[in-house]
């Protein structure tokens, strides 16, 4: 018998609760008993968002979120800076594009983070939006989208538009304080549920925008989600038994609190990589998010998802593009403990073992783990203090 484990950036691990919740049986969406999950959903994304403004729930991937975020905020011909740093950087570019928006891409070697003053050089008057991503998936790089805001907002009155879609739920993010104008994520990351919900939240500086805006829009038409929003209930039939799923995970990550959640996260990426440079593994992005661990394949060893995965039963994500083969990607994004670090930790151990025609010393999972102890230590010490 091989169980098999996902590791992947997206989807991720389905808690059983949340699974549960999903597997109960069809209801009508035009009845109280949705109406009461739907208003419950609302609540906590707002919560944690940080916002007092409407989180909109689509029926889509978050790629829909994203268009969605373009398409309503936005008009004809607008001057959009873009950042390319990974495959869904790119993806901002690509959409405000088919739009019909003037895109002016700064393109970043893949594992880099924007700074607020590459940002800066390309600002004009004519810049409408300035689209980021927090957590690019394909990198595992981290963008300090608070900074940049705080830097630039003093000169920019434009939109930030920001792709939070491996960041929400991971990393630390306040929609209202930081000024964010658009934040969108995804369903299968952060929120632990499958594939097929995005969420999107926009800003009274947005909502003005839409007002103005002469993209084309439907299915995918804010202001009509809003006004279904304000009444309780959704514009178009929604994924019922998704909604439902997303009610009880939400209800999971309001319990742990939203601080403990991104400190989980965080102390997850430390004793992983702590376990990795053990065993003299690369990382690849230079400012890592605490949603995955991106890393450098080793010499010799480009097939080590593969052999994970038909040896292991451990999924965890290659490279994309011309990175295929180079870099592998683990997750410990959403629905993740310290027992599971270790776990994908001793068989990338074994596996490399292997492969480099080296003994398996265990210096890699006793490295992850004298980490968790340190870092469980230092919680309870700030705690006593606190």
């Amino acid at each position: 018998m091989k169980k098999n484990r996902l590791f992947t950036p997206g989807p991720t691990p389905v808690p059983d609760r949340v699974l549960q919740a999903g597997a109960r049986p069809i209801i009508h969406h035009r009845t109280p008993e949705f109406e009461e999950s739907l208003a419950s959903v609302h609540e906590n994304l707002r919560y944690l968002f940080g916002t007092t403004s409407p989180v909109l729930v689509l029926a889509s991937s978050g790629t829909g979120a994203m268009e969605a975020a373009l398409a309503n905020t936005l008009s004809r011909g607008d001057q959009v800076v873009t950042v390319n740093g990974g495959k869904f950087g790119e993806r901002w570019g690509t959409i405000a594009a088919t739009y019909g928006l003037e895109v002016d891409e700064i393109t970043l070697e893949w594992g880099r983070s924007v700074t607020a003053d590459q940002i800066r050089q390309r600002l004009n008057p004519e810049v409408r939006a300035i689209c980021l991503t927090h957590s690019e998936t394909s990198s595992g790089a981290l963008t300090d989208v608070r900074s940049i805001i705080k830097e630039l907002r003093p000169e920019f009155e434009g939109l930030f538009v920001v792709d939070g879609i491996t960041a929400v739920g991971a990393h630390e993010a306040w929609f209202d304080e930081w000024d964010i104008d658009v934040l969108v994520t995804g369903s299968q990351k952060g929120l632990m549920i499958p594939p097929g919900l995005a969420c999107i939240a926009l800003s009274q500086r947005a909502w003005r925008a839409t007002e103005s805006s002469d993209l084309p829009s439907f299915y995918f038409d804010l202001v009509a989600a809003r006004k279904a929003f304000e009444k309780g209930t959704t514009p178009w039939t929604p994924a019922v038994s998704l909604v439902m799923s997303l009610s009880e995970a939400l209800q999971m990550l309001r319990e742990e609190g939203k601080e403990a959640v991104w400190n989980r996260h965080a102390r997850l990426a430390d004793g992983l990589r702590a376990g990795l440079s053990a065993l003299d593994v690369k990382l690849f992005a230079e400012n890592p998010s605490n949603a995955l661990t991106s890393i450098i394949l080793p010499d010799g060893c480009s097939d080590l998802p593969g052999i994970l995965k038909r040896e292991w039963g451990y999924t965890i994500a290659g490279g994309q593009a011309e990175y295929k083969g180079v870099i592998g990607r683990i997750s410990h994004l959403g629905y993740y403990d310290e027992s599971d670090m270790i776990g994908v930790l001793y068989a990338i151990e074994s596996v490399l073992g292997r492969l480099r025609n080296a003994p398996v010393t265990g210096a890699g999972v006793a490295a992850t783990a004298k980490r968790f102890d340190e870092l469980r230590d230092r919680e309870s010490n700030d705690g006593d203090r606190a």
